[in-house]
């Protein structure tokens, strides 16, 4: 799935909240945001790519997730929080390299049964991002339990693909990444820095003896270190002990210089405009450098709204602006963070500082970044309001995802005249949205009645979809005035 992620460490956030977030780049999916209770939790899973069945515990616990609606190629339920406050986003889709492959090789569907020696079931294909958050986030009460359960079951099912997933609670983020078929690493995301990601192999330093002894900030697959040995993974000059796995397990192709790399270096040159030189010819780091920083400590404090213009960039102030005026060659030669094929994005936020009953929010917007809404949402709670969770495939403006949708596809055809239409109804949604959450806050702490969070959730969509519905209308109205059948008898 090509995806961006960002990560943000309580000591580089605005409020001392973790937040964890990610653009979901899938197909035009058709998306909504739910709430899977205990009972309707699965007490075995069956993917439908990977080919595998998977039995469950017992007590899984409530969790939000923004799944496609239309099943056929399984849930993909992207992204979640739990009733533990334990946030999950899964994939971000990276990259891999020949050596791994070689050595630790994709799920092949055979049909043979279970391995007896290794453990690992040979059956099927593996899991994948089609069944990460439904078969982790309901058993877990951490993000450390996080990497380990998922950890666990990519040791004995394996994978089919590359992929990064992240973890938060109020106390941490992990930041996890497969290696081959059955390997993984995964990284504690520094308090005071956020983290970027765009569908590369990302982290750029891993202690192994701590991985291996007291795993205080880091954790990896079983046997990683023996398989690096064996297959000539170490490519750098120094100890094994501190390595660099971008370089071990990722790729440095030319692809990664339009696709990739670009992303990372607007996300970095965003929030650390003094730290280096991203610009000129004598540049610290460029959009095609390999080596941009998978972590750094921000210049400010980082805020929801700026994690929901970074992911919905698309590399403004810059040559190679997509809507840029004129013919510069610079012009769209690389991919924007926001592309339009996008499903959801969610920003997940635990605030540390709120009662565990309404400390976890999750912030949702459906469809192109660079036109759509973010709107937050309490995830203690046992349903979510139709106008999130009811979309279906046909097209219709009873819900956010599709009038998402028709907004941005109007205003990209026009961007001239509705751009400024956009950024009002982004902000007002933002303001208002942090107005409700406010206001039910302090409703909630002062009363202790905590099951307002319906209440709260009903009024914060109600909002959303009189805000979208009107930005509709605005830029409807905007973009008529310029269609090509338009015509005055003033005009000849």
């Amino acid at each position: 799935m090509p995806c961006t992620t960002i990560l943000v460490g309580k000591n580089a956030s605005y409020d001392g909240s973790t937040m964890i977030a990610r653009n979901d780049d899938g197909r035009f999916d058709v998306k909504k945001l739910i709430v899977v209770k205990p009972e309707d939790q699965p007490r075995v899973y069956k993917n439908v790519l990977g080919h595998v069945e998977i039995p469950l515990p017992e007590n899984p616990l409530r969790y939000t997730a923004t799944p496609n609606v239309d099943t056929k190629d399984g849930i993909w339920a992207a992204n979640g929080i739990n009733s533990a406050n334990v946030a999950m986003t899964a994939t971000e889709t990276i990259t891999s390299n020949a050596l791994v492959l070689g050595a630790d090789p994709y799920g092949v569907y055979t049909g043979d049964d279970a391995d007896n020696k290794t453990g690992r079931s040979n059956k099927g294909l593996g899991i994948g991002e089609e069944d990460f958050v439904a078969i982790t986030l309901p058993y877990v009460k951490t993000a450390r339990e996080g990497v380990e359960r998922l950890g666990s079951l990519l040791e004995k099912y394996g994978t089919y693909e590359p992929n990064g997933i992240a973890f938060s609670d109020k106390d941490e983020i992990w930041w996890m990444e497969t290696i081959g078929g059955h390997n993984w690493i995964a990284k504690r995301v520094p308090d005071d820095r956020y983290v970027i990601m765009p569908n590369q192999f990302g982290t750029d330093n891993f202690d192994f003896n701590d991985a291996e002894g007291d795993q205080k900030n880091h954790m990896c697959s079983t046997g990683l270190r023996e398989l690096m040995t064996k297959h000539h993974m170490h490519l750098e000059k120094y100890s094994l002990a501190e390595m660099n796995p971008r370089l071990a397990f990722g790729s440095r192709r030319d692809a990664d210089h339009v696709y990739n790399t670009p992303r990372a270096w607007f996300m970095a040159r965003y929030f650390n405009p003094r730290t280096y030189k991203w610009d000129g010819y004598n540049a610290d780091y460029t959009p095609e450098s390999n080596d941009i920083p998978w972590s750094l400590v921000p210049e400010h404090k980082i805020t929801v709204e700026e994690i929901k213009y970074i992911l919905s960039s698309y590399y403004q102030g810059t040559p190679y602006n997509i809507f840029g005026k004129g013919d510069s060659p610079k012009k769209g030669m690389y991919r924007p963070i926001a592309v339009c094929n996008t499903g959801v994005m969610a920003v997940l936020q635990i605030r540390p500082y709120m009662p565990e009953e309404i400390a976890a929010l999750e912030w949702v917007c459906f469809g192109a970044n660079a036109f759509n809404t973010l709107v937050p949402v309490y995830t203690n709670t046992d349903s979510i309001p139709a106008f999130l969770s009811g979309t279906e495939l046909d097209v219709s403006t009873d819900n956010l995802y599709w009038t998402s949708r028709l907004i941005a596809t109007i205003a990209d055809a026009h961007y001239g005249p509705c751009i400024q239409l956009i950024e009002r109804y982004q902000e007002g949604t933002a303001a208002k949205g942090h107005h409700l959450v406010n206001v039910y806050d302090e409703k909630m702490e002062s009363s202790g009645d905590y099951s307002l969070t319906a209440e709260a959730n009903e009024k914060i969509a109600e909002m959303a979809r009189e805000e979208s519905l009107a930005a509709l209308k605005n830029v409807l109205e905007g973009a008529s005035e310029h269609m090509t059948t338009r015509f005055h008898r003033a005009d000849n």
